[in-house]
């Protein structure tokens, strides 16, 4: 047997290993090298910059511990976008009201016809509401995302906005890609329309005539204003397109950078093309009288084409004048 005191010898020095010597490596770990620098703040420095390690998945960015670069984006999101995009839509808004109150609706000149003239075929206009539908669902569940822990919380409280949100993000990335479909489909049918010429110069000039001063500049099918709308939804449309298709599929090897670059290119256009489509649903709606028949029933009186659009009423006229075999010289309205 082990003498009594021999035990409490061993049974000391083995305790004073444990204790001990793990103690002597957290020291010597933590004390500074020569000059007070903690070795280990070279790791973390590099960390921070985004050096990339060793990790047994291989994945895109699983390397990087601290994707430093990350909280860049979120800055610019969470500040400039978030801040000054609610200035940009309200004054746009209020920019609208103003024009209203000062020049009101442009009015049909003359009493109705009663001469209807086919503009938008029906595969058309459905074109357009497929196109419209989509837009609003992309726009507020958009903005939903950009502002709602500031707005929607406070309403609906953190778990029904939970609830909402997390439909409304499946709505917004399925919606998407549709968009840019029926985007790319539009452009196809309806560029050889608004090739832009000069008498669009002398339509913006005199704001269209909406303005009420002077009379209404020429226009063929597609005014100068439309043609705007149309290269702006155009751009702006493939723009939106394009970067979300980016963020909803990163199966391209596309880098955490590209898709931070991507998502404040989408969210900036997108609110940008938000504000101006107040401008188009203004026109089509209150703005001037009898636009909004043409894209819904298809078909616009002959007043409301010969004040807004005379080219492409003469024409018409022309046609069917030639359908009833009348001279030119006889007037149909």
């Amino acid at each position: 047997m082990i003498p009594n005191y021999r035990f409490r010898i061993l049974f000391l020095l083995i305790w004073g290993m444990i204790i001990v010597v793990p103690a002597l490596f957290s020291v010597a770990a933590s004390t500074p090298e020569k000059g007070g620098v903690n070795p280990r703040s070279d790791v973390w420095r590099a960390v921070r910059r985004g050096e990339a390690g060793y990790t047994a998945v291989h994945s895109e960015a699983h390397k990087v511990l601290i994707h430093a670069q990350g909280q860049l984006w979120r800055d610019i999101r969470n500040g400039p976008i978030a801040s000054i995009s609610p200035w940009v839509l309200s004054g746009v808004l209020a920019a609208i009201a103003l024009f209203f109150m000062i020049f009101g609706r442009d009015k049909l000149e003359e009493p109705r016809s009663g001469v209807m003239l086919h503009r938008f075929s029906f595969g058309e206009r459905t074109l357009h509401w497929y196109t419209a539908t989509l837009f609003i669902l992309l726009a507020v569940t958009g903005l939903s995302m950009l502002f709602g822990r500031a707005v929607l919380i406070p309403v609906f409280g953190q778990r029904g906005f939970s609830a909402y949100m997390q439909a409304g993000m499946f709505v917004h990335n399925i919606s998407g890609p549709l968009f840019l479909a029926g985007i790319l489909v539009e452009f196809v049918i309806w560029v050889k329309d608004n090739i832009p010429k000069k008498m669009d110069i002398v339509w913006f000039k005199n704001m269209g005539g909406l303005t009420g001063h002077g009379p209404h500049p020429h226009a063929e099918k597609v005014n100068g204003g439309e043609k705007a709308w149309f290269w702006l939804m155009t751009l702006a449309g493939a723009a939106v397109g394009i970067t979300g298709v980016v963020l909803d599929f990163p199966i391209w090897g596309q880098t955490r950078q590209v898709m931070e670059i991507a998502h404040a290119v989408h969210v900036t256009v997108a609110v940008l093309f938000v504000a101006a489509s107040f401008g188009h649903i203004y026109v089509g709606t209150i703005g001037a009288e009898g636009t909004f028949e043409g894209m819904w029933r298809g078909k616009v009186d002959a007043v409301w084409a010969k004040q807004h659009e005379d080219l492409w009423y003469e024409k018409k006229m022309k046609e069917k004048k030639r359908a009833l075999r009348l001279p030119d010289d006889i007037p149909i309205i």
